[in-house]
C-alpha cells in the first residue's frame, strides 16, 4: 500500500519513551498519536489508576510526506525506528486509527464491556477441563479468568483465557 491509501506508519520507541517521542515529533510538526489505556497500579500499599500506552513502545505518525521527509523521524529523541517491510514503510489504514480514537473517553481507550462477571457460572469449552462447570472468581486485565472448579470435594482454582469458556446456562445467570 502507499501513503495515499494508508496514511499512518508505526514508529517503535525506546522503552518507556513514548511521551518523549510524541512531544518531539509534534514539535517537528508531525501528526503523531499514542493511544492510551487506564491501568491499575499497586505501589507501597496504594492502588492508583494510571495512563499507559495501549501498545507499549509504539506510536503512530501520519504519512502525509514523501519518503525523504521521514529521515528526521529516525533521529528524533525517543524514537528507535520506523516499522518497514524491507526498504518500504509499513502503513496502517486510517480506519484503524479512527476506530481507536472513537473508543477514547477522557484521553484513554475504553475497553468494551466484558461478557462475563465475577460469580457467574461458565462451562469450560476446551482443554483438560472441557465441559466442566466453574465459577468465575476473578477477571484480570488481559482477559484471563480465574475459575473455581469443584473437583474431588474441594475447590481448585484454574486460570483460562476468556475465549476458552462459555456461559453455563442459556440465561447466563447460572444455577444457585
Amino acid at each position: 500500500m502507499h501513503a495515499a491509501v494508508a496514511s499512518w506508519v508505526v514508529v517503535n520507541t525506546h522503552p518507556h519513551r513514548e511521551h518523549l517521542a510524541l512531544d518531539n515529533l509534534r514539535r517537528q510538526e508531525f501528526e503523531a498519536y499514542c493511544p492510551m489505556i487506564r491501568k491499575r497500579r499497586s505501589h507501597a500499599r496504594r492502588v492508583e489508576t494510571v495512563l499507559r500506552p495501549l501498545f507499549p513502545s509504539y506510536l503512530f505518525v501520519r504519512a502525509a510526506f514523501r519518503r525523504a521527509r521521514w529521515r528526521p523521524i529516525l533521529s528524533t529523541f525517543g524514537v528507535r525506528t520506523i516499522l518497514c517491510a524491507g526498504e518500504e514503510l509499513c502503513f496502517i489504514d486510517e480506519g484503524f486509527i479512527a476506530g481507536l480514537k472513537a473508543r477514547e473517553v477522557d484521553g484513554a481507550i475504553v475497553r468494551p464491556p466484558h461478557p462475563y462477571r465475577v460469580g457467574q457460572h461458565v462451562q469450560i469449552a476446551a482443554g483438560p477441563f472441557d465441559r466442566l462447570i466453574a465459577t468465575i472468581v476473578e477477571i484480570d486485565e488481559k482477559d484471563r479468568l480465574v475459575l473455581l472448579l469443584d473437583m474431588m470435594n474441594r475447590g481448585i482454582k484454574v486460570t483460562v483465557r476468556s475465549e476458552a469458556v462459555m456461559p453455563a446456562y442459556a440465561d447466563g445467570a447460572g444455577a444457585h
